[in-house]
């Protein structure tokens, strides 16, 4: 018997000419989504992430648990305040510097326990002490620092007394910038010159600098009374009360004039009341009944 091949007719064989490729099935089109969303979402989620974390850390307080730990194992290490040291005091009270400097040392106590009232060096805040230490009139300055292993150092710079203010019956020592430094009882009155009126104290500078101007009448200036808020009156140890006009430039070229007449002609200590230099080209003087007035031809000189 004769082997016959037989053939399997193809898959093209099998279509006829007229037979047609099915379409492929399309798959339904992808939702349309912004470029970069899946990135967004990721930073957006770990952004939440580290935010909860933060607020987990602040809650908890950790890192101020962690640097009183630190401190107090500092502190038990021999780092701990056994007493301070006070640079630079010499009219304010004491007793307020000690207030200051033990408050926070108590403080600092009781935020981390090392032993009976002890506290350690690195929980002592520093910034603190100074910033309570400047509300005193007598601290222009002051310096904290730690002098390890065991001792606060404060460094005060105080203000220097320059005048006494009396306003309302009460008297305050100032310095040459008008600042209140303490309170002054009427029978340890300091020889500083007298500052008197609402507000004196403000015009302190305005007052230096005039008399600093007529050196020769400086030493004798009594007292000087701040007039409405506008002007002062100088009152002399030899009794008699210079008004002077208002403004700094007319107030200081008046005195300065008044003092050119006082060296030629000595108007002071002759027994004259008031003196005033208000009115500009003139100089008014009040004597008592019976006093020498001042000789003729000094007047137009005071202002003019």
């Amino acid at each position: 018997m004769n082997a016959q091949t037989i053939r399997r007719p193809s898959a093209a064989k099998g279509r006829g000419k007229g037979t047609r490729k099915a379409p492929a099935r399309k798959a339904p089109p992808a939702a349309a989504w912004p470029e970069g969303t899946g990135k967004l979402a990721r930073y957006a989620f770990l952004g939440l992430v580290v935010v909860m974390g933060l607020v987990a850390i602040i809650a908890l307080d950790l890192p101020g648990k962690a640097f009183r730990a630190t401190g107090a194992a500092s502190g038990e290490a021999g780092f701990a305040v056994a007493g301070y040291q006070i640079v630079g005091l010499r009219n304010m009270d004491r007793g307020d510097v000690d207030a200051v400097v033990t408050e926070e040392l108590r403080r600092a106590a009781e935020e981390a326990p090392i032993g009976k009232d002890k506290a350690a060096q690195a929980l002592v805040d520093l910034d603190l002490i100074r910033d309570n230490l400047l509300q005193f009139g007598w601290v222009k300055d002051a310096r904290v620092s730690r002098r390890l292993p065991d001792t606060l150092v404060i460094d005060l710079v105080e203000r220097t007394p320059a005048a006494v203010w009396q306003q309302q019956g009460r008297l305050n020592l100032i310095d040459g910038e008008g600042v209140v430094l303490d309170a002054v009882a009427l029978d340890k009155m300091p020889d500083l010159p007298l500052l008197i009126g609402p507000q004196a104290n403000r015009q302190a500078v305005f007052l230096k600098r005039m008399i600093d101007g007529v050196p020769t009448l400086k030493p004798q200036v009594a007292s000087a009374t701040w007039i409405g808020g506008r002007r002062w009156d100088l009152a002399f140890a030899t009794g008699e009360t210079v008004s002077l006009p208002e403004g700094e430039a007319a107030a200081s070229k008046a005195l300065q004039r008044f003092a050119k007449m006082d060296r030629s002609v000595g108007l002071l200590g002759r027994d004259m009341l008031r003196f005033d230099l208000r009115v500009p080209g003139k100089m008014i003087v009040r004597v008592p009944p019976g006093a020498q007035p001042p000789p003729p031809g000094t007047t137009p000189e005071a202002n003019g």
